[in-house]
């Protein structure tokens, strides 16, 4: 069993609530979702590695952590892919080995916001079928708290 931790501190929600149809659909994987805070006095956000293992994809809107024989991928926002990188920083690279909690990407909420786009990051079991995870209970979470296990 794997804990999964929260990559983000702010409001977990269901995937459901991800305002994408792929996510929400959980076409990519069952999951869970957290809306972001933002950053204090506008400072970026840091994302966590949700799992320990080696980054197996990272883009400056996405990452993939496979460990335990789970890929979990964290979407650092909805269509975000189109900022081209604008407000992203890298914090580690492909093929890193990785503890749980260590960064991957900052970013900003705010940023994405302003652009009016959705800064909610999915976290979804990768290739898991529909409901794998149960809906969590809505809450407010902080980096790095267990959010589901597999």
């Amino acid at each position: 069993m794997t804990d999964v931790l929260a990559p983000v501190t702010g409001r977990l929600v269901p995937l459901s609530a991800v305002p994408d149809q792929v996510f929400a659909g959980q076409m990519v994987g069952s999951g869970v979702a957290i809306e972001p805070a933002d950053g204090a006095d506008g400072a970026d956000v840091v994302v966590v590695s949700p799992i320990a293992g080696t980054v197996l994809k990272l883009h400056p809107h996405a990452a993939i952590v496979l460990g335990a024989g789970a890929g979990i991928l964290v979407h650092v926002g909805i269509d975000t892919v189109n900022l081209q990188g604008e407000g992203f920083t890298l914090l580690a690279a492909e093929k890193a080995t990785v503890a749980a909690g260590d960064p991957l990407i900052s970013f900003s909420p705010a940023l994405i916001r302003e652009r009016g786009l959705s800064a909610i990051c999915p976290v979804v079991l990768m290739d898991s079928k529909p409901d794998t995870i149960a809906a969590p209970a809505e809450r407010d979470v902080v980096a790095g708290d267990v959010i589901f296990s597999v």
